[in-house]
């Protein structure tokens, strides 16, 4: 054998020179190809930062995207691209396992690799461009080192192709996925029980089971947008306007202006990593997304069979085989190295099996076509006019959102949710149904005109605020009746009743009156609320020490105006003491099967709102010295770190915040609260990039992002927009040529 050991040590000796040359000689044709598409891109950067990328093709075009983007952000682009593929674990260690697993039993990279194989050649080259623009910054910056992602693939674009904040995946249950696969990964079936216990699934009583999907805490920060299209005979100068707001983390998108000679020309905010601006407008046409309360996730429980080792799934009067595919997932040890887990994933053919009940699995189905998606989040970025744009949204793949949209022939729209399954109303979705029935099934998708949109409507107005279809154009907006629960399971909302308050009866609108609109102070929420205190207050007998406690809060309160401010007051006791009442409702609320926001201003005990406004005034007292803090100083804005977790530090500069969180009806958003070590409130929410456009003969816009784009604090551009942000002062947006040669600070090609 030792012959055979050495002759095989010499051959490999002899090829490994060979091997060595021919990967440094296709490194270097790499390189090569990436320098010269580098030379015929142009990007520009002006006062603030953003990068105006001027390329031959759509394809150049997102190449210098790309390296710009990564210039700005790299560490937030590969955390991105991690999470899309379930590889967290090899950063943050073992308890990101079930979260990567949640991801990848949706996003399986071997079908991404046959997706890319089958995308259309144009989408083809422009994912290709998309990972030589990030691999060409990685060669060239040696210094910025990947924590995991070292390469990017161009299917990788695929596992992240919708922008929103929250994706669908995220519904899913982590608590509940995790004691099921860890029960199959130990070798027993998750209910503890034999495997002839699976085919006690008849006994549960349908109708029984709670839904374990996640949805958002109503008392928490909502994460939303404001969406707002004026038609043209509701403005003063008779072109459409729209207003793009919306409400993410402070830095979760980049905001930069992509054009090609091949027609693109489109400026916005994109989420770090992706190739298409998510929020914004080309020359003629601009768009909006709002989080949707669409109903279009759903679980249905399955009666499994296991036998001889497999496990069957009954549909109808046969059994079908389970799917399975082996999924194995890196981790980082607690002493940096890297491991292993493997899992088997279990799938029906409506999606993957993510938790069990009483015996029975439960599989959730919701959209997966990352291939659409993403040849639709592209294509409404060239598209001109309404008709385009509705021609591009029959693809049905924007399944989170709801969409605003205005153009320059005079069209607006409030267009709902891009993809509602269509379902028997004889069941009941909002809990798991029976799988075991085929009735239960989805039945194809609802198309556009049977959605409750109002396109072009007669008040010459469209808004949504993550509220409800039917009251997005006033009188004109769809009606409930016409259509199923299951298209929005909403109701109004605080910032709903604000928008409409402004925009009922109103014209004459400008570019300028719609932005200080987007900046209203009114608090719609302290109207309901602040009269029952009063007259809370006044029932208490004279001489109780609480109405002599309480009187200078209450007569303030009274007289407040209910808008914010940063010098005012009121504003501060009302919003602790909101927080307070708020904390304290919850339970009362949902054992009374009401909107806490409802019972509050309509149950609430009156002790309980003395109560926790004294509770409000000891707290100010304890943090700020006085319970009579003007709301500027406690309500700040502060950038001190490029990184993912903000950190925040009362003794150094910060900037006052008059908006506040979208809670109390607050048009502008600013999620703000006492962090680690801190007594001030700092904003982590909110409006993040704000735009307000123009569509007339020359597109006019203004527009502000959080902070600035940079995520390096040793950059002009880390924090330069800082005290516009904080003061709602949007910034001009040079979108023509000639614009962007005058506000022209450094000219460059990639890698520059």
């Amino acid at each position: 054998m030792k012959p055979i050991i050495l002759k095989s040590v010499l051959i490999s000796l002899l090829i490994l020179p060979l091997l060595v040359a021919c990967g440094g000689d296709q490194r270097s044709g790499e390189v090569a190809a990436w320098e010269a598409r580098a030379e015929r891109i142009t990007i520009i950067r002006d006062t603030w930062g953003v990068p105006h990328i001027y390329a031959p093709t759509d394809a150049d075009a997102v190449f210098g995207l790309m390296y710009a983007q990564a210039e700005d952000d790299f560490p937030r682009i590969e955390a991105n691209f991690l999470a899309s593929q379930g590889r967290m674990a090899e950063v943050d260690g073992e308890a990101a396992l079930w979260r990567d697993l949640r991801m990848q039993l949706f996003v399986d990279p071997a079908a991404m690799q046959a997706l890319y194989a089958e995308s259309p050649d144009w989408l083809q080259d422009l994912m290709n461009a998309w990972a030589d623009g990030l691999n060409y910054f990685l060669h060239r910056n040696p210094q910025v080192q990947p924590k995991a992602l070292a390469r990017f693939e161009p299917w990788m674009a695929l596992t992240f192709s919708e922008g929103s904040i929250g994706g669908d995946i995220e519904r899913v249950n982590l608590r509940e996925l995790e004691a099921f696969y860890a029960a199959l990964a130990d070798g027993s079936p998750p209910s503890g029980e034999e495997d002839a216990a699976f085919r006690s699934g008849d006994r549960l009583e349908l109708g029984t089971v709670a839904s374990a999907l996640v949805m958002p805490d109503p008392d928490a920060e909502p994460r939303g947008s404001n969406g707002i299209a004026i038609a043209p005979e509701r403005t003063r100068d008779g072109h459409a306007l729209l207003l793009i707001n919306p409400h993410t983390s402070l830095y979760f998108r980049h905001e930069a202006h992509v054009v090609s000679e091949e027609g693109l020309n489109v400026y916005g905010a994109l989420t770090w990593g992706q190739f298409f601006v998510y929020q914004g407008f080309n020359e003629t046409a601009g768009w909006m997304h709002t989080s949707s309360g669409v109903d279009n996730i759903d679980e249905f429980l399955e009666t499994v069979v296991a036998r001889d080792g497999a496990y069957f799934y009954r549909m109808g009067n046969e059994e079908r085989p389970i799917q399975t595919r082996e999924i194995t997932l890196r981790y980082r040890t607690e002493d940096g190295q890297q491991a292993t887990r493997s899992f088997t994933a279990y799938r029906t053919h409506r999606g993957p099996v993510v938790r069990a009940v009483d015996g029975r699995w439960v599989s959730v189905a919701m959209m997966e076509n990352p291939l659409g998606a993403l040849i639709q989040s592209y294509q409404r970025t060239r598209a001109p006019n309404l008709a385009a744009f509705l021609e591009v949204m029959r693809g049905h793949t924007n399944s989170s959102n709801n969409t605003l949209f205005a153009d320059a022939e005079g069209n607006i729209a409030y267009l709902h949710a891009n993809f509602v399954p269509i379902r028997d109303s004889g069941f009941d979705y909002t809990v798991p149904v029976d799988g075991g029935d085929p009735a239960t099934d989805w039945q194809g998708i609802h198309t556009i005109e049977e959605s409750p949109n109002s396109i072009n409507p007669a008040t010459g107005w469209a808004f949504c605020t993550n509220n409800w279809p039917y009251s997005a154009a006033g009188a004109a907006s769809p009606v409930p009746a016409d259509f199923p629960d299951y298209m929005d399971r909403r109701t109004e909302n605080p910032r709903g009743v604000h928008a409409l308050a402004l925009l009922e009866g109103a014209g004459g609108f400008t570019l300028e009156s719609l932005r200080d609109a987007a900046y209203s102070p009114w608090l719609p929420v302290f109207e309901d609320w602040i009269p029952p205190l009063v007259v809370a207050w006044g029932r208490l007998p004279m001489g109780v020490p609480l109405r002599d406690q309480t009187a200078e809060a209450v007569a303030l309160l009274a007289d407040w105006d209910r808008r914010w401010d940063i010098a005012s007051i009121p504003t501060s006791l009302a919003i602790f003491w909101a927080t307070e009442l708020s904390r304290e409702a919850a339970a009362p609320a949902r054992l009374a099967g009401m909107d806490p926001f409802d019972w509050m201003a309509r149950r609430a005990p009156d002790a309980l709102l003395l109560e926790t406004l004294v509770t409000a005034m000891e707290r100010l007292e304890a943090d700020f010295g006085d319970w009579r803090t003007p709301w500027g100083e406690i309500n700040r804005f502060q950038r001190l770190t490029g990184q993912r977790t903000s950190v925040f530090d009362d003794a150094l500069p910060s900037l006052p915040v008059g908006f506040t969180s979208a809670r109390w009806g607050s048009l502008a958003s600013y999620g703000a609260q006492a962090q680690e070590g801190t007594k001030r409130w700092y904003g982590t929410t909110g409006n993040s990039f704000v735009a307000v456009v123009e569509f007339g003969p020359r597109l006019r816009a203004v527009a502000i992002t959080a902070g600035g784009l940079s995520n390096d604090p040793d950059s002009p551009h880390f924090d330069d927009q800082g005290a516009r942000y904080a003061a709602g002062d949007l910034r001009p947006v040079y979108f023509y040529r000639d614009e962007v040669e005058a506000a022209a600070v450094r000219r460059y090609h990639p890698g520059q």
